[in-house]
């Protein structure tokens, strides 16, 4: 009989009935993680003291690292070591201040039996809300349950009342009766037709999505599986960024000049200085030109319809970010890319529909929006952006909520107010790239859009969308805004018809969302309805989310 050597499992120390333990999770980068530290000590400083206050203690499940002088979960690596250490069926809160890589500590939450709360403090700054969402996101994917809770300060009522359901119930529930299931809405018949031979189209032609290695920040959420994407029609290329850097190297410096001279010609500012380390540099923006040109002609060998670079690990240490090349492909009036033979321009007269950060959900979306909005004759031009912030106008010139919509520098030009001639480029912070690279910048012009988000639920393919207005403010609050969030990044104040701020929070699957405009409030409202019924003939679970602009509801 043989005898084998079995592994030891050590079993992790339960906790009493009135404990509660925390994990906080962070970045992978230490620069980002040391200069966040503070503010997740303030958050949880005040989420310790209401947990006491309900009568519980909260407990830091992993402690504060002297040498690396933060206390968050940093890697996969480090999340596993943690959560081998975890009670597994102890009341468990989440507690994001900052932007977090959901892949630290998802395996941990899957496995874990107790009752999980996601916590995000509201603040523009200090993006836990975008984190959490994210994170919101990754757990529905993966059909794991969990509550969410949102504060300010942590001593709101509401906020007070859920937390203390949540600690004796295990579970809170928040109201979303703005979402009506596509099969309790009426289509008009050229609407739905429309839709239906788009989808039928993208079915039979098929569509390639180039994407430049796959997974990016820990966005679980981010990557649609094949055997649910395929069926829509669309299938990936998977492309690697060594292969986009080769490029770069490849094209001239004569060749990217012309890029920046095309831009500046159309009135966009670049805001440059001498230092590499601080400043956005004459090098820097050459390197980003030349991106572009190698972006393109990387797609047209591939026959991509859209393609996604992962801009934030892969490059940083190699080449400036690419931001500024993803708001130039997303829009149509942008500088001309010759074949490499010379003979001709790459897609002409047209977008190359990009999705930041490799967010395949956003690619099939932004994919699907730009053919829609092409047929329907309205604006093509299209972007994700984070879901980060959101604030009453002090001013009182908008009655409404305002939300900040807020991405790094994919958004296009022909949503800025006077277009490339309101864009200006700066350099990304060098916390994050260390290469440095330009945005693009600019405040998104008032008008009507739709909005949307694709993502992966109970095994299927969802999308949810709705109707909201671009709003002007004051020039001093759009300041304010900025300087509480990113100001080097475009910025767009939207207010979403029919959805609160607690509404969009509790539904929305994720940190990113779509948006596109068009040329009235009527034809935005067909423009949802046309793009739902192709969603559903792709075989997306459709639900529309809020009202039309005049409180109609749908």
């Amino acid at each position: 009989m043989s005898t084998y050597e079995l592994p030891a499992l050590k079993e992790p120390q339960r906790v009493g009935k009135k404990q509660v333990l925390l994990v906080a999770n962070g970045d992978l980068r230490l620069t980002a993680n040391q200069r966040c530290w503070a503010a997740q000590q303030e958050m949880e400083a005040a989420l310790t003291q209401a947990v006491a206050d309900a009568g519980y203690e909260l407990i830091r499940a992993h402690q504060y690292k002297p040498n690396e002088q933060h206390g968050f979960i940093g890697s996969q690596k480090e999340g596993m070591e943690v959560f081998a250490s975890i009670d597994p069926d102890a009341r468990l809160i989440v507690a994001e201040a900052v932007w977090q890589y959901s892949h630290h500590l998802l395996h941990g939450l899957i496995t874990h039996r107790g009752p999980i709360l996601t916590v995000a403090n509201w603040s523009g700054t200090w993006p836990g809300l975008v984190g959490m969402l994210n994170l919101n996101g990754s757990l529905t994917k993966a059909r794991k349950r969990y509550s969410s809770l949102w504060s300010e300060d942590f001593t709101e009522e509401r906020f007070v009342r859920n937390l203390r359901r949540w600690l004796k119930k295990g579970s809170v529930r928040h109201t979303t009766d703005h979402v009506v299931p596509l099969k309790d809405v009426k289509i008009p018949s050229a609407e739905r037709k429309l839709g239906e031979a788009l989808a039928a189209e993208l079915q039979r032609d098929k569509a390639i999505m180039g994407v430049f290695d796959e997974g990016c920040m820990g966005m679980f959420n981010a990557i649609i599986p094949d055997h649910l994407l395929n069926p829509t029609g669309v299938y990936k290329e998977r492309l690697s960024q060594s292969a986009l850097y080769y490029e770069t190297t490849q094209v001239s410096d004569e060749e990217a000049r012309a890029v920046r001279r095309w831009m500046e010609e159309r009135g966009m500012q670049f805001r440059t200085g001498e230092v590499h380390e601080q400043d956005l540099t004459d090098r820097q923006i050459l390197l980003q030109c030349k991106m572009y040109i190698a972006a393109v002609r990387i797609a047209d060998d591939y026959g991509c319809h859209t393609i996604g670079i992962q801009y934030q690990q892969g490059l940083k240490d190699l080449l400036p970010a690419s931001d500024l090349v993803e708001g130039t492909l997303n829009n149509t009036d942008r500088p001309p890319v010759q074949s490499r033979d010379g003979s001709h321009v790459l897609y002409d007269g047209q977008p190359l529909p990009h999705f930041n950060e490799v967010d395949e959900c956003a690619g099939l979306d932004g994919l699907i929006t730009y053919r829609l909005h092409k047929a329907m004759g309205q604006p093509v031009e299209n972007t994700l952006h984070d879901l980060r912030w959101g604030d009453w106008d002090p001013t009182g010139t908008v009655e409404d909520y305002v939300w900040v919509f807020l991405i790094s520098g994919s958004a296009p030009p022909a949503h800025f107010v006077d277009g490339w001639a309101g864009a200006s480029s700066e350099r990304q912070p060098a916390m994050y790239f260390p290469s440095g690279g330009g945005t693009l910048k600019g405040i998104s012009k008032p008008g009507e859009i739709v909005w949307s988000r694709v993502y992966v639920a109970d095994g299927e393919l969802r999308m949810d969308l709705g109707r909201a207005g671009v709003v002007e403010l004051p020039a001093a609050e759009t300041e304010r805004r900025w300087q509480a969030t990113t100001p080097q990044w475009p910025i767009m104040h939207a207010v979403t018809y029919g959805v609160s701020r607690d509404q969009m929070m509790a539904r929305h699957k994720s940190n990113h969302i779509q948006v596109a405009y068009a040329n009235s409030a009527e034809e935005a409202d067909k423009a949802v309805l046309a793009k739902a019924a192709l969603a559903d003939a792709l075989g997306l679970k459709v639900a529309l989310c809020g009202t039309r602009k005049e409180g109609r509801e749908w």
